[in-house]
């Protein structure tokens, strides 16, 4: 299964100069929970905006540069195909950015696990627009702003309908 993880705001924004825009802690701890023991599958550039390797995930990060170095435990692919190739086929696989990975893996995907986060900043990497014949909304879980988060957000679990 092929599941899209991301944070998009209400316009769609993902980031600006390859960064975050904002600072979600209860985000960062589902996407933990979630990818956790999995493949996570990222662009080059999603890769080097992390602060580091995640943990206990399995770093398969697509780049057309054939020399470009990769840490130990890490496999680099040329394409988003070779990406999900590289993955076990029997375990679920995460895709986490950036803007043009999630559009190429938007039709390839079973399952999107949304942040949409209630505001709507400037930013040059967008989400696809999810639409609503080719995707179902099957749960949301709403979350007011408060002292460690700036902004309302809501976790929505997106299925495709077959």
């Amino acid at each position: 299964m092929i599941t899209i993880i991301a944070a998009a705001a209400e316009n769609n924004a993902l980031g600006k100069d390859n960064q975050m825009i904002w600072h979600l802690p209860d985000d960062f701890k589902r996407f933990r929970q979630l990818t956790t023991g999995h493949y996570i599958i990222m662009g080059r550039k999603t890769f080097e905006s992390l602060p580091k390797l995640l943990p206990n995930r399995t770093h398969v990060i697509i780049t057309r540069q054939q020399d470009y170095p990769v840490p130990e435990d890490c496999i680099r692919v040329n394409s988003l195909e070779d990406a999900i190739k590289a993955c076990p086929q029997n375990e679920t696989i995460f895709i986490i950015g950036g803007g043009e990975i999630y559009r190429q893996s938007l039709p390839l995907s079973d399952t999107i696990e949304l942040t949409r986060v209630f505001t709507n900043p400037e930013a040059d990497a967008y989400f696809p627009e999810i639409h609503p014949n080719e995707w179902q909304l099957v749960s949301e879980e709403f979350h007011p702003k408060d002292e460690k988060h700036a902004f309302d957000f809501s976790f929505q679990t997106f299925t495709k309908i077959k």
